[in-house]
């Protein structure tokens, strides 16, 4: 990527329904040209798609809890079984598979406390294949809203003092 792909990116992660015409003038580029390298960032992959940012609590979401979760016998079948499982109820909202001494990390997003409980306990508790979890309640989460390629491994990511 170069800078003008950077650049692109870096503009259409803080406002993705910006007209090409505005995201062309902005980088001070012809349209055409600005389509052109946005089509190929699509086509290979750089850019994956366009969200709509949604308030949780406005879905009756109002507490977030991340998950650590442990399961045995640790197998791809069994891991990629319950990936499957967890993904698929409509509480969750992201499921990572981690090394450490949890192999799970779900994020969830539930109306009350009482829900966790009763989500932890209907949903979790019953399944053979966990020997154990734990919550931890967000109180707040803020997450980038613009991210940036770094340099490749070994290369400073800014240049240094000369």
């Amino acid at each position: 990527m170069d800078e003008l792909d950077s650049a692109i990116i870096q503009h259409l992660q803080r406002d993705a329904r910006q007209s090409n015409r505005d995201l062309a003038r902005t980088l001070g580029i012809a349209p055409s040209t600005c389509l052109e390298r946005v089509r190929a960032l699509r086509e290979r992959g750089v850019i994956t798609g366009y969200h709509a940012e949604i308030s949780l609590p406005a879905l009756n979401r109002n507490v977030q809890a991340l998950l650590h979760v442990q399961i045995r016998p640790l197998s791809r079948q069994v891991i990629e079984g319950f990936k499957q499982y967890v993904s698929a109820l409509p509480e969750v909202l992201s499921v990572f598979v981690v090394a450490g001494g949890d192999d799970f990390l779900v994020h969830v997003a539930v109306p009350s406390v009482d829900s966790l409980h009763a989500f932890l306990m209907d949903k979790f508790s019953k399944r053979r294949e966990i020997i154990g979890f734990r919550s931890s309640i967000i109180y707040q989460h803020a997450r980038n809203q613009v991210i940036a390629p770094l340099a490749a491994s070994g290369e400073p990511s800014t240049p240094g003092p000369r």
